[in-house]
């Protein structure tokens, strides 16, 4: 009984600590995503010798455009998660109707697996199974994981999709603001790498501060994946332009 006490104290304790922002996942990845495809655009077309009118429409274009599909994609995948997890719950409910017994011993034998005793094990699956959808849920838990918490697909998609244009527009500005006469007094290219390394690293910050994880090590691991890609799109557009001017 004392086990068993314990171990649901244990998850009150999970349960009472503070959650992440519903939509963070959403704001960090089309953040990043809108960082890292839009500064590729600027890598490959300055690496390819384009002028920097060029550049920003090639940007803006790629900025909605993108930014529309990441937002389609995650609604489209948050609907797919909740479906799947809909059938799994139908398909939970109707083995604990069909076999409770059954069930109930393959409930036992997972928390006798994690290392609780008989006695306990008892005590937890006849307070699960008292309530049916406390008992579906748990049979759900054990074969698909950890419901994920109740979010609006919608509003994610939304929050991406602003997500992306606020971060993506970041290696941009320097061009738009040489389009419009505005003089900045440094390398176009260089001054755009140096504010999307800002936003790589900021974004990742962010992220980490909000999950509760070492601030400068989340931002410095988005740095350096980000700053991969980007590297990587402007030795394309480097090496494409060398084939061109061989042609």
């Amino acid at each position: 009984m004392l086990e068993a006490a314990h171990q649901i104290g244990r998850t009150e304790e999970r349960e009472a600590r503070p959650e992440p922002p519903e939509h963070l996942r959403d704001a960090v990845f089309g953040a990043v995503d809108g960082t890292v495809t839009t500064f590729a655009v600027v890598a490959g077309a300055v690496g390819a010798g384009l002028g920097g009118g060029v550049v920003v429409i090639l940007g803006l274009a790629n900025l909605i455009a993108d930014g529309f599909s990441m937002a389609v994609s995650s609604y489209l995948a948050a609907q797919a998660d909740i479906h799947q997890r809909d059938l799994a719950r139908e398909e939970a409910l109707a083995a604990v109707t069909r076999s409770p017994e059954e069930e109930r011993a393959e409930l036992r034998q997972v928390y006798r697996d994690r290392g609780v005793s008989a006695e306990a094990a008892d005590v937890i699956v006849m307070e699960l199974t008292a309530n049916r959808e406390a008992w579906v849920e748990s049979v759900l838990t054990e074969q698909s994981g950890p419901a994920a918490k109740d979010s609006d697909a919608r509003m994610g998609a939304i929050v991406t999709f602003f997500a992306f244009l606020a971060a993506g527009a970041i290696p941009l500005i320097v061009f738009i603001l040489d389009a419009v006469d505005i003089t900045i007094g440094v390398g176009l290219f260089l001054a755009s790498a140096v504010a999307t390394g800002l936003t790589f690293f900021v974004v990742g910050a962010v992220k980490g501060i909000v999950v509760q994880r070492p601030w400068w090590r989340d931002g410095l691991e988005t740095l350096a994946l980000g700053g991969a890609a980007a590297s990587l799109a402007y030795i394309v557009g480097w090496l494409l332009r060398g084939v061109a001017e061989g042609a």
